[in-house]
């Protein structure tokens, strides 16, 4: 949906935070999407809605998220060793918590 609104030069936010349900969330997702982007080392991979699988791309980023939200630095980074360049991570952690903390303020 985010790649979808770049391309027609469009705002995400508002239908982002239509569907979940707080501004401040959204905005904090947006941030997180355009890190993990500029990071990540190939395009990221999204399965299909129809599909009911997800990716590895998108368990990964699922994953380093929950580690995130639980404060769990030492099981984010094992995420993304190999993956993602060790000077990246410092960024992504911040935004993955940033996007954590919007949505237990949200909830």
């Amino acid at each position: 949906m985010i790649a979808l609104h770049e391309r027609v030069g469009r705002d995400p936010v508002p239908e982002l935070a239509a569907r979940l349900g707080s501004v401040e969330v959204a905005a904090k997702a947006l941030i997180l999407a355009q890190t993990i982007s500029a990071s990540w080392p190939e395009n990221i991979h999204v399965s299909r809605f129809c599909c009911r699988l997800m990716s590895h791309d998108e368990a990964t980023i699922g994953g380093f998220v929950d580690a995130a939200a639980c404060g769990d630095r030492v099981g984010f980074e094992n995420l993304l060793t190999g993956l993602v360049r060790p000077e990246r991570m410092t960024r992504m952690w911040q935004g993955a918590l940033a996007l954590a903390a919007a949505e237990m303020r949200a909830a």
